[in-house]
């Protein structure tokens, strides 16, 4: 018997700009409705002369005569002025544009990439790290951030694993909302803050093989339950607009999907901001096969509740005479209107449309040492501590010969990491830049070999080779009288995020032959691990013995490594996706199905009939949750409040934590749940729960968790939440694998 649930529909705020929004609306012709439903991206430096050729004049034109709602990519106060002044002086309405931009990890000032963010577990930091995104941006005129992108995604291949959350669902729902919060902050018309969108709806993280683009064919427990909470957990937190996905569901691309648009979006979940599409994601319906022309593309994608279009200029061309026809019906144009009107009230826009566009403001926010602090804060929360025997870690601060090897090591434009785009390049502390501040130490530079990036138009100016071991021996022959080596080895900022997948996620070119030479003089090797995804490094994990995951951590990367090397700062980052051993148990992730046959028959141990490979063991080599700490810490006493509880009851999981080692350290306790017999089959486990706790040597607490309902239940295959009596294992501990178990039964109970 189901327990009754709540609906989990948001109750909508009380629209206070809806009167002026109607009256605007009332006094709009056709044409200048449906401008507000076109966005362009810059198309020409608008402080300098006007087009007066080809399509940039049609724009400008446009942007004249009311027909431009937003654009993207002008950024600065000055650019923002000008291009805000042509359609607020000389359009009929002055209705003022709202400027979006790619704000994913920070403007100018960068923190870690969000998938290294995430690993943090920290939405306090997280939250202040959008924050900081958000008050630069908007002094350069920016008032919306195309971010966070909230796809849960299993597959490392995916170039773009490196702007989410990782693998899921709850956590990535925490953070969606965190990020929400920190670009729209407590007042959205506040001069410091942003409209945030949540992207990509919906799917995205799941297509096919890894490769961009590409179709998403999943079920329906799997769309309910792992994509869409993060979604509505940002429809929850007041996210004020929707980014739709490249990829098609089901048989329909996202673009034109009413199912996820009009059904669970504005209606099921009572959305009341606007949805705009991808680059060009409305004309890309003809290339799908969905649509027949670019006239048939703009009725499917506003009539499926897309309602502003980026740059397929397919709404502006084709949807007035649609409407004339009677094919779209203008309530479709006045919905989507009304929703990018009110967002704009919402910014303020209508009080001040230069409010965002002051230099002075801009000139003091970037860069500056308050938002240096923070994002070196954020990355410092970001460096997960995957291996280190023999605590090799931390480095001694003086008296060692430190050997530091790998052209990333002498980095300054790859740790900003992809998605950086307002950002100058080369302006991050290298990790030489951050170790060499240690001064106790003799400190020796090698570079051993370059990073290969393979074909892409955005690094011209590196090196692209894959066979160069010209400077291996100088390498190794320095290695050889070392103290410690510390490798500084991975993936080139640009290797990784959109149209960045990979088919093979080792180390690029020759690094792995380089690790492996100069393991052969010098064993004490720290592995100091750059790259925007999990790689397999199932050699390193062999034989290395300390490996320290740091992702690309932006602006402060130097400061940051060479702290958590040196100890000054004690790693507690913990993975938010699996490591596979190699690329062929992909998709590898924790909360898997349990399948008929998971494990052999005791009985016959010699039997192959069950769900494993022939060539290497099931489980990752390094789970979700995983991440170690100079110090150690020690769970027991678990515990539980009640062992049979209601529906209309909480119960408490509470576990001792100790910090059993020699550091002070902080560690992300874990709890996870299985619901062990359901209606729609549940994961092994699934996370329910966290807390980041800080302990000094020798301290204990007693960690408390609550249970209830709310957090027992699980979305049927119609999208319905539903919570089934029965039993239940919990699970608390460091990491997805390694926990106590209990069990509760929740009783069936009729309302």
């Amino acid at each position: 018997m189901a327990c009754n649930t709540d609906s989990g529909k948001i109750i909508a705020k009380s629209d206070h700009f809806k009167l002026k929004v109607d009256s605007l609306l009332n006094i709009m012709t056709l044409e200048e409705k449906i401008g507000q439903m076109n966005q362009y991206n810059g198309f020409w430096d608008v402080t300098g002369p006007v087009p007066n050729e080809g399509d940039a004049e049609k724009k400008y034109e446009h942007l004249k005569n009311g027909l431009v709602g937003s654009m993207l990519s002008v950024r600065g106060a000055n650019a923002v002025r000008a291009v805000q002044k042509i359609v607020v002086e000389e359009s009929r309405l002055g209705i003022p544009l709202i400027i979006g931009f790619d704000v994913i990890h920070g403007y100018k000032t960068l923190s870690p990439i969000p998938l290294a963010e995430s690993c943090s577990w920290d939405l306090e930091a997280i939250r202040k790290s959008a924050q900081v995104a958000a008050t630069e941006a908007s002094a350069a005129g920016i008032n919306w951030t195309f971010a966070p992108m909230v796809d849960i995604s299993r597959d490392p291949r995916w170039g773009r694993v490196m702007e989410g959350a990782g693998e899921d669902p709850f956590l990535g729902s925490k953070i969606a909302a965190a990020r929400v919060h920190g670009f729209q902050g407590d007042d959205l018309s506040a001069i410091n803050t942003i409209a945030a969108c949540a992207k990509h709806f919906a799917g995205y993280g799941f297509s096919e093989s890894g490769k961009e683009y590409n179709p998403v064919d999943i079920g329906a427990s799997t769309l309910h339950n792992i994509v869409l909470p993060p979604f509505k957990a940002a429809v929850d937190a007041h996210v004020k607009t929707f980014m739709n996905a490249f990829n098609e569901l089901d048989g329909i691309p996202a673009t034109g999907n009413a199912y996820l648009l009009r059904d669970i979006l504005k209606n099921k979940w009572d959305f009341k901001g606007f949805v705009v599409s991808d680059w060009a994601s409305i004309k890309e319906l003809v290339m799908w096969g969905y649509a027949k022309d670019n006239k048939a593309a703009a009725k499917i994608a506003a009539i499926a509740g897309s309602d502003m279009d980026m740059e397929s200029h397919i709404y502006v061309s084709e949807l007035a005479q649609l409407v004339k026809e009677g094919v779209v019906h203008e309530d479709i144009i006045n919905d989507a209107v009304r929703r990018i009107l009110t967002v704009k009230f919402e910014l303020g826009l209508f009080d001040d449309p230069y409010k965002y566009c002051d230099e002075e403001r801009e000139k003091e926010v970037i860069y500056s040492p308050k938002h240096m602090d923070a994002v070196l804060d954020m990355a410092k929360k970001s460096i997960v501590l995957l291996k280190n025997d023999n605590q090799l870690l931390p480095l001694k601060k003086e008296g060692q010969n430190i050997v530091l090897i790998g052209a990333l090591a002498n980095e300054k434009n790859s740790p900003l990491g992809s998605w950086r785009i307002a950002s100058k390049d080369n302006t991050a502390i290298s990790v030489l830049e951050g170790m060499t501040e240690y001064k106790g130490n003799n400190l020796v530079y090698k570079k051993g070999a370059d990073v290969t990036i393979g074909n892409t138009q955005f690094v011209n100016e590196l090196k692209i080779n894959t066979t160069d071991r010209s400077e291996f021996k100088e390498a190794i022959d320095a290695a050889k009288g070392a103290d410690v080596v510390v490798m500084v080895l991975g993936e080139h900022g640009f290797q990784s995020g959109e149209a960045r997948s990979r088919t093979e996620i080792d180390l690029p070119g020759v690094q792995q032959e380089l690790l492996e030479e100069v393991y052969k003089v010098n064993k004490n090797i720290v592995l100091v691990l750059k790259n925007g995804r999990p790689l397999t490094i199932n050699w390193a994990d062999k034989h290395i013995p300390a490996i320290v995951e740091t992702w690309q951590l932006g602006t402060q990367t130097g400061h940051a490594v060479a702290q958590v090397l040196y100890g000054d700062y004690n790693p507690s980052g913990k993975l938010t996706m699996t490591f596979p051993r190699n690329i062929g148990q992909i998709p590898i992730y924790y909360n898997h199905k349990n399948t008929g046959r998971p494990v052999a028959d005791a009985n016959n141990p010699n039997l192959v009939f069950w769900s494993h490979y022939s060539d290497v063991e099931n489980t990752p080599l390094y789970p979700f949750g995983y991440g170690l700490s100079y110090t150690t810490f020690k769970y027991e006493g678990l515990k539980v409040s009640k062992q049979k509880f209601s529906c209309a009851e909480d119960i408490t999981i509470s576990v001792k934590l100790t910090n059993s080692g020699k550091y002070e350290g902080k560690e992300v306790v874990q709890l996870y749940i299985r619901d062990l017999v359901a209606k729609v089959t549940r994961p092994i486990k699934e996370l329910k729960g966290f807390e980041l706790v800080n302990l000094k040597p020798g301290e204990s607490k007693i960690i408390n968790f609550t249970l209830n309902k709310h957090n027992l239940g699980y979305y049927d295959n119609n999208g319905d939440y539903a919570v089934e009596s029965g039993d239940f294992e919990v699970f608390v501990g460091g990491n997805s694998q390694s926990t106590l178990k209990t069990s509760i039964e929740l009783k069936q109970v009729l309302y």
